[in-house]
């Protein structure tokens, strides 16, 4: 097997220019989603470390053997930067082969989890959302908020967002980035203003020891689809039995964590499970389904790979002797 005589480092900006779609970014995950129905791909349960001041640390894997690659993202949320002009979450991702273990890229992991974190859903939303939606909300403005404007704006016929978050930098940030795609963008006062009348619910909060849950899905219209980035924290659990269908991202490693991300008995299955057809998607208009992840390694793998391969035939990228 001929391998390359160096690796490549992918900034922020060499990634951004790869101009790959959301089409593209749905096929990879779905591919791999497939492909570990098959037990040719592997996804192991994310590893965290909780530290008392407040940090989150994590580390993800996933490994495949079509393609045949393995990534490794590590990644440390403090939301302490801040204070130092720094965002919040800061991570790496790196790609070997997974053949040779061979180094073949490290990138940046901030726009590989922003970007796809906005794909994760995107694959569960074709299945779960009404194909129609035409009005998103956003509870909260920041870069999760961003990549989901940019993936929902490309699958569904969005015509207006509602925004409402703390910071007016982001939320003014979030309405223009709507407007340059041709969106009505509106502030809202509440958060029971942006969602109550809205087909898609996206919320992406900031997860914090002092957040408190302040969203209600009862006050959701029948139809609405929610992907709640931000594993569902900011939502009050006695809201929850509301959904008709809630899917999470993985089973098997939301098995292993100690507090459940919501309560067992009101999920339906996870995304392999949709994608591969053991578990329906939306059956009716009415239906109010929700999407609650953590995040799932086998996305960071397929963007990663994806982000390589276009990288490479394109020759971009800054070459690194091995």
């Amino acid at each position: 097997m001929e391998q390359p005589e160096s690796l490549l480092y992918l900034s922020h900006k060499t990634l951004e220019s790869l101009a790959l779609t959301t089409k593209d970014i749905i096929e990879s995950i779905e591919y791999l989603l497939h492909g570990r129905r098959q037990s040719q791909v592997w996804n192991a349960p994310k590893a965290v470390i909780t530290p008392p001041d407040g940090r989150y640390m994590m580390a993800t894997l996933s490994a495949a053997d079509d393609p045949p690659f393995l990534a490794v993202k590590s990644l440390i949320l403090n939301p302490r930067n801040r204070e130092h002009g720094l965002p919040d979450i800061n991570s790496l991702v790196t790609l070997l082969d997974s053949n040779t273990g061979l180094p073949l890229a490290v990138m940046d992991g901030n726009w590989i989890t922003a970007v796809r974190t906005a794909g994760l859903s995107a694959v569960a939303a074709r299945q779960l959302a009404k194909s129609d939606a035409s009005t998103a909300a956003f509870i909260g403005c920041g870069v999760q908020a961003r990549s989901h404007l940019q993936a929902f704006s490309e699958l569904f016929p969005l015509k207006e967002i509602r925004v409402f978050g703390r910071g007016s930098a982001n939320r003014e940030a979030l309405c223009q980035a709507a407007e340059k795609l041709g969106l009505l963008a509106v502030a809202s006062k509440s958060a029971r203003e942006a969602v109550s009348d809205a087909d898609l619910i996206i919320s992406t909060v900031t997860l914090s020891p002092e957040l408190v849950p302040f969203l209600d899905a009862c006050w959701l219209k029948p139809g609405a689809f929610v992907t709640a980035v931000d594993l569902a924290a900011s939502w009050l659990k006695n809201g929850m039995p509301t959904f008709d269908r809630i899917i999470i991202d993985d089973i098997e490693q939301e098995a292993q964590m100690s507090t459940p991300l919501v309560d067992p008995e009101l999920v339906s299955g996870d995304l392999t499970g949709l994608v591969n057809g053991d578990i329906a998607g939306r059956c009716s208009d009415d239906e109010k389904t929700a999407f609650i992840f953590r995040g799932l390694a086998l996305g960071d793998l397929a963007l990663a790979a994806l982000a390589y391969q276009r990288a490479r035939q394109s020759f971009k990228g800054f070459e690194i002797e091995r």
